[in-house]
């Protein structure tokens, strides 16, 4: 009696250890609130930090890739949070060691990053010199892609019966007609 309840209680601490490490984010920790754009001036180097945002390009080098990033705030796993309001975080240069594919880690993907900030190199946006801050990543997550947006349509049919009858917009007469709601 008494081992069944061990065996009972080390299972459920098993499966209790096991589903908490499910559920951690890969790229989870405490991290100080230092965005890009105040390490653009290099006072804030050496430190390591949690960044991410949307790929603008990937550049595959000979021992390392690095990524121009712009870069979003984050959520509390760590994952950018691209549609909601505006960046006004900078922009980050990051290079991690290794061959990351550019088909992969495209434009517009969402990526997370955790690193040490080793200084700012200045680089052209459009015709303006840009300081970025760079980031020697040591860990680099690209995130699943979120699954679109469900978008609902409802189609009216008028049979012609009678005035106001078959939805907010009645036009009078046999027809039909979109509405969104």
């Amino acid at each position: 009696m008494n081992r069944k309840l061990v065996r009972v209680v080390v299972s459920a601490v098993v499966a209790g250890s096991l589903s908490a490490c499910a559920t951690m984010s890969p790229v989870a920790g405490n991290f100080p609130p230092i965005t890009p754009r105040q390490s653009q001036t290099g006072a804030e180097n050496g430190k390591v930090v949690r960044w991410g945002g949307s790929i603008i390009h990937t550049q595959p080098e000979a021992s390392q890739t690095c990524f121009q990033v712009l870069a979003f705030r984050l959520n509390s796993e760590g994952r950018p949070e691209t549609g909601r309001g505006e960046s006004d975080q900078g922009r980050f240069l990051a290079c991690a060691p290794g061959f990351y594919d550019p088909e992969l880690y495209s434009a517009g993907r969402e990526v997370s990053f955790i690193g040490t900030i080793t200084g700012v190199q200045t680089m052209k946006v459009g015709g303006f010199d840009y300081p970025y801050p760079k980031l020697e990543a040591s860990r680099v997550y690209l995130w699943p892609l979120r699954p679109p947006e469900r978008v609902s349509r409802t189609v009216y049919i008028n049979s012609g019966f009678g005035w106001g009858w078959g939805g907010p917009y009645f036009w009078g007469g046999p027809g039909w007609w979109w509405d969104y709601p």
